[in-house]
């Protein structure tokens, strides 16, 4: 009994740091639902006197195809980018060749390239290929920069497995690549659960690629909410519904593989 009493303040604050992180989620939620004449500066902390759907209605209106466009662009490149990482995770974590923790390092520094240094060379390149101002050209571009830390999580994954089970693996007659598909894929599905939740939702938030690569029907739902503010006449309430619609996908993503990312993180984190 001592023992609960005595973690009474520390839930105390616990719950008042948590209360006054969600103050910003309420504001939105609220502004979201009041009538149009009800969601101003002044009034942001009330309750909305009766429920209006309008500012959801008009805000998915707007946004309903932007939304089609970063599905077309999050899931392809998450699933690419995460299977890039895992070999190359994979190829890093068994295969000790002559300057492989060099050639890692060297591909870890990809993390720390600031976007705005590579975007002029990265226009021109898919400008010469092809791909500027479309989604597939969206796709490269984010499973090239993905490549890093995926290869850093799943080779760090691939670090813990025990190195019996590769030799006996090898035994059997199956090389890198075949104990790769028989041993190591199977036993991938907590780093797959982390690199498809950060990938997916950094790709899904991403903005500055997303705004110079494509144009008018190609841009992903971040241009599109980042449109609707506007410049004279300020529409809160729709603001806040696009902005909460254009969250839920991320928001959804978390409540449902929240604790497996955490748990995947924690199975990558031993040895690396």
């Amino acid at each position: 009994m001592n023992k609960a009493l005595s973690r009474v303040p520390l839930y105390t604050v616990l719950v008042l740091v948590a209360l006054f992180a969600l103050l910003p989620l309420y504001i939105m939620v609220i502004t979201s639902f009041k009538p149009p004449a009800e969601a101003s500066i002044a009034r942001m902390w009330e309750l909305p006197s009766s429920l209006s759907f309008s500012a959801w209605d008009r805000g998915f209106s707007i946004l309903r195809p932007y939304l089609v466009n970063s599905f077309a662009l999050a899931i392809p490149a998450t699933l690419l980018s995460s299977l890039v990482g895992s070999i190359n995770g994979y190829v890093f974590a068994m295969w000790r060749f002559k300057g492989s923790e060099i050639v890692f390092n060297a591909l870890l520094l990809g993390m720390f390239i600031p976007y705005q240094i590579v975007l002029i060379p990265l226009v021109q390149t898919l400008n010469s290929i092809g791909l500027f101002n479309s989604i597939p050209g969206l796709i490269l571009t984010h499973v090239i920069y993905g490549i890093p830390i995926t290869t850093l999580i799943f080779r760090n994954f691939y670090a813990r497995i025990p190195m019996e089970i590769i030799e006996a693996s090898q035994i059997d007659g199956a090389g890198l690549l075949g104990t790769y598909r028989r041993v190591a894929l199977p036993l991938s599905l907590p780093g797959f659960v982390v690199v498809g939740i950060w990938q997916f939702t950094q790709i899904w938030n991403e903005f500055l690629w997303a705004v110079t690569i494509t144009s008018a029907g190609q841009r992903p739902v971040m241009v599109a909410l980042q449109n609707i503010s506007g410049s004279q006449i300020v529409e809160f309430d729709l603001q806040m519904a696009a902005a909460l619609q254009a969250a839920l996908p991320t928001l959804i993503i978390y409540v449902l593989l929240g604790r497996y990312f955490v748990r995947g993180l924690l199975a990558g984190a031993v040895k690396g």
